[in-house]
């Protein structure tokens, strides 16, 4: 049965098989059910985390009966719980413009009947130098930014939507905040090495400056012969607090968003009345 102001927070270990990334998707989610979750946060790239096989599968998806919205939309009324579907590739911008030869990096939110209540399109694209095994990386290549910030009310309050590299960019945050949002996404892919360097201070000082929930669930373990990926996933409170955190591997972590509390550390330490710039 689910809980009014829970959440969870999915970690996998998604591969080039999106058979088995749906697979495991699949069983995480029925556990985050079985503890409670009124709303579930899968990570970026749960279904398909292949980049030269990215156009295909967004090919696949410019309607919402392609096979991993259709899986998310299923999932959802299973089992009466709230996705929000860390990212996935479409070929179409929201409006149904069609795109060649790059797909979208697109964050979409389905209700407890399986409809889509939102769309988030990545807007910060990962284009760095990284010292790992795969060493460059070059979202541009293959993904198209979005433009538009989303949120959207759900039933533990309302929703910021950001996808990984996102969290580099405070004014972003900033600007979901100015926008009325409790609790902020972060589906992510984070690189171990810019993980354990960034991820935590990243994460934490969002919720901070911004007196927000932050759900921040991650890609965790050994992807490919190439990508390692963080993990680390962590519910993070509007304190700062680490609530829960998962270290590496496919599993769940839930916790509560109580929005008492959320509003507490506003009144207590009111910085959003107290800006000057």
């Amino acid at each position: 049965m689910a809980n009014a102001q829970t959440v969870a927070a999915i970690q996998m270990v998604s591969t080039r098989d999106i058979d088995d990334n749906l697979n495991q998707a699949s069983r995480l989610l029925a556990r985050a059910a079985e503890q409670g979750a009124r709303v579930a946060v899968l990570p970026e790239n749960f279904a398909v985390l292949d980049t030269a096989n990215m156009p295909l599968h967004g090919g696949r998806e410019v309607a919402s009966g392609g096979p991993i919205r259709s899986f998310l939309a299923e999932q959802a009324r299973k089992h009466g719980l709230w996705i929000v579907g860390g990212s996935l590739p479409i070929a179409a911008r929201p409006d149904g413009s069609a795109l060649e030869n790059r797909v979208r990096a697109s964050c979409v939110v389905v209700d407890d009947q399986g409809t889509e209540v939102a769309r988030y399109d990545k807007i910060h694209l990962f284009d760095a130098m990284v010292e790992d095994s795969q060493g460059q990386y070059r979202e541009s290549d293959t993904f198209e930014p979005g433009e538009q910030l989303v949120t959207v009310d759900t039933p533990v309050g309302r929703l910021g939507l950001a996808i990984c590299y996102d969290l580099r960019f405070p004014e972003m945050f900033r600007q979901l905040r100015e926008r009325g949002v409790d609790w902020v996404t972060l589906p992510s892919a984070f690189t171990w090495h810019t993980g354990d360097a960034h991820w935590h201070p990243l994460v934490r000082a969002r919720a901070i400056e911004n007196q927000v929930w932050m759900v921040a669930p991650g890609q965790g373990g050994q992807n490919s012969e190439r990508r390692r990926t963080y993990g680390h996933s962590m519910i993070v409170d509007p304190w700062g607090k680490v609530v829960k955190e998962l270290a590496e591997g496919a599993g769940v972590i839930v916790t509560e968003l109580d929005p008492d509390y959320l509003q507490q550390v506003r009144k207590r330490m009111p910085v959003w009345e107290h800006r000057r710039l």
